[in-house]
C-alpha cells in the first residue's frame, strides 16, 4: 500500500478544483438582490465577513479550508450566453438587469486567514470588500465552499491526532455526498493531515497520494483464497495488499503467510494486509502474531472498517499494532457534526458600520481583524478580535489574498498548505487537541470594537 508524501502526478488545473463553477450554482434571492440593487442604484462599497457564530458542540476548534476554490470561483465568474438566455425565459428578470449581468465580474477585494489555519468562534476568516451587487451574489456559493471542506479539514484533523505518526487513508468517495464533495474530501481531509486518498480523480487533480488494496469480489470470485491471493500478486507484484477478512481473518493472514513463501523465490514481497471488519484491535494482535511467528514482521497492518477519530484513539489507547488507518463514510460526512453555524453578514456599507441583532444570531460591526498572541511554549494564549486599523500586539491573521478581483500571490503547493496545517494544529494547547469537549474558546472582543457596537446601535434605534 503506497501512502509515501510524493504526489503521483502533478495536480491538474481545472477551474474551482471543482466540477460546477456556474454562476447559477446559487439562490434565487442573489438575482432578486442584484436586480433590486441596480434599480436602486446602490452599488457603494460593501464589507462582508465571513464567521463562525459557536463552535459544533464536539469541536474544540476549526480549520479553514476551501479558500483555494473561492478564489478560483471569484476570478472566473462570469454569466455565459446560456446562462443569461436561461434567465430571460423565466420571466423573473428585467432586460436591464440581464443586461448588467452580461458584464458581470468580481471586481473587489478578500483578505482571509491563511488556508490551512486553526481558527476559533466568532471571529472573522474571510473579509470581502465589492460592491454591494458583486459582494451579496457571491454569499450562496462562498459558504458553500467554505462550510464543506472546513468540516471536513476539521474532521480529519482530530483524527491525525487520534492516530499520532500512524497512516492515514480516505477511503469515503462511495459514500460522500456527490462528485465534488468526494473530489473537496479528499483534498480537505489531506489538508487535514491525512497521508493518502483512495480516490483517483481527487490524485490526478490535486496531487495528492494514492492507496489502496483489493476487493472481496476478487477474493470470492476464485475458487480458493489462495489463489486469489496468488492471482492478485501476479497482477500487482509491486504494491501488493492483501485483504485477509472476506471469511475468516486467522486463516487469511495463514493465506498471506503462505503466499508470501511462494514469492520469496521472485522476490516479491506482500506490503501489507488489510482487515475491513469484526473487533479490530482483537484481529489485529491475532495477525501480528501470526505474520510475526513467519518472520513477517514488516509487513503492515491496515485497518478499516467505519471508522472515525474516537475509534481511532480508542485502538491507540489499546496499543493495537496497526500501521494505516482507512476512513470512509464517517470522515466525508463529518458525520458527528455535519454542520456548523457559519454566515457571511454584511458589516459595513458605503462607510457606514452595520451590525445584526437579532436574538442568538447578532454580529459585530464594521471590519474587523484578528491578532494572535502566544504563550512561552508557542501556544495559543488569546485572539483579540478587533477592528480593522486597531494596532495591537500579536499576529495579524487576515490578509489580502485578492486585490482588485485579481489574487495577490500564487496558490501555494496543497502539501505546503498541510504542512501549515500540521504547524498550526501543535500551537494549539494541549486540552484543545484532546477529543473531549475542552476550555472556552481564546478569542477576546476589543474594547474599541465593542464602543463601535455601541455607537452603531444609538443610531439604528
Amino acid at each position: 500500500m503506497r501512502t509515501d508524501d510524493r504526489p503521483v502526478s502533478s495536480p491538474v488545473a481545472h477551474p474551482g478544483g471543482s466540477p460546477d463553477t456556474s454562476p447559477l450554482l446559487t439562490d434565487l434571492y442573489q438575482l432578486t438582490m442584484l436586480g433590486a440593487y441596480y434599480e436602486r442604484a446602490m452599488e457603494s462599497q460593501a464589507v462582508f465577513e465571513f464567521y463562525v457564530r459557536r463552535l459544533p458542540e464536539n469541536r474544540n476548534f476549526l480549520l479553514m479550508a476551501g479558500l483555494e476554490q473561492l478564489l478560483d470561483y471569484l476570478a472566473t465568474l462570469r454569466f455565459s450566453n446560456d446562462d443569461l438566455a436561461w434567465l430571460e425565459s423565466t420571466g423573473r428578470f428585467k432586460p436591464g438587469m440581464l443586461a448588467r449581468l452580461a458584464d458581470f465580474r468580481f471586481s473587489g477585494d478578500v483578505y482571509s486567514i491563511s488556508e490551512g489555519s486553526v481558527f476559533f468562534a466568532d471571529e472573522p476568516v474571510l473579509r470581502v470588500m465589492a460592491p454591494l451587487p458583486e459582494a451579496q451574489f457571491i454569499e450562496s456559493r462562498l459558504i458553500n465552499l467554505l462550510h464543506f471542506q472546513t468540516l471536513i479539514a476539521s474532521k480529519a484533523a482530530r483524527c491525525r491526532l487520534a492516530a499520532g505518526r500512524k497512516r492515514l487513508v480516505d477511503y469515503g468517495m462511495r459514500r460522500a455526498h456527490g462528485a465534488e464533495a468526494a473530489l473537496l474530501a479528499s483534498r480537505a481531509s489531506y489538508l487535514g493531515g491525512f497521508d493518502a486518498t483512495a480516490t483517483l480523480e481527487a490524485a490526478r487533480r490535486f496531487g495528492i497520494p494514492i492507496a489502496g488494496s483489493m476487493s472481496h469480489a476478487f477474493v470470492q470470485a476464485h475458487a480458493t483464497e489462495l489463489e486469489a491471493f496468488r492471482s492478485f500478486a501476479q497482477c500487482h507484484p509491486n504494491d501488493l495488499t492483501l485483504l485477509i477478512d472476506t471469511f475468516d481473518v486467522e486463516r487469511g493472514a495463514a493465506r498471506a503467510v503462505e503466499l508470501a513463501r511462494e514469492l520469496q523465490a521472485a522476490n516479491v514481497r506482500i506490503r501489507a494486509v488489510r482487515i475491513d471488519s469484526g473487533d479490530l484491535a482483537a484481529n489485529a494482535r491475532r495477525v501480528r502474531s501470526i505474520l510475526d511467528k513467519a518472520d513477517l514482521a514488516d509487513v503492515e497492518i491496515v485497518v478499516s472498517g467505519a471508522l472515525e477519530e474516537y475509534a481511532i484513539s480508542a485502538l491507540a489507547r489499546w496499543e493495537a499494532p496497526i500501521d494505516c488507518f482507512g476512513v470512509g463514510t464517517k470522515l466525508d460526512v463529518s458525520a458527528d457534526s455535519p454542520m456548523m453555524d457559519c454566515v457571511y453578514k454584511l458589516q459595513e456599507y458605503a462607510g457606514r458600520a452595520s451590525r445584526k441583532k437579532s436574538v442568538g444570531k447578532g454580529s459585530w460591526p464594521g471590519r474587523r481583524q484578528v491578532h494572535r498572541t502566544y504563550d512561552d511554549n508557542g501556544r495559543i494564549a488569546l485572539d483579540m478580535v478587533c477592528r480593522a486599523e486597531e494596532v495591537m500586539e500579536g499576529r495579524a491573521l487576515l490578509h489580502p489574498v485578492m486585490l482588485n478581483g485579481h489574487r495577490t500571490q500564487r496558490s501555494p503547493p496543497l502539501a505546503e498548505i498541510r504542512a501549515h496545517a500540521m504547524a498550526e494544529i501543535a500551537t494549539l494547547p494541549l486540552s484543545m487537541q484532546s477529543l473531549d469537549h475542552g476550555p472556552r474558546s481564546p478569542v477576546k472582543i476589543s474594547p474599541a470594537l465593542r464602543s463601535l457596537a455601541s455607537q452603531v446601535d444609538r443610531i439604528a434605534h
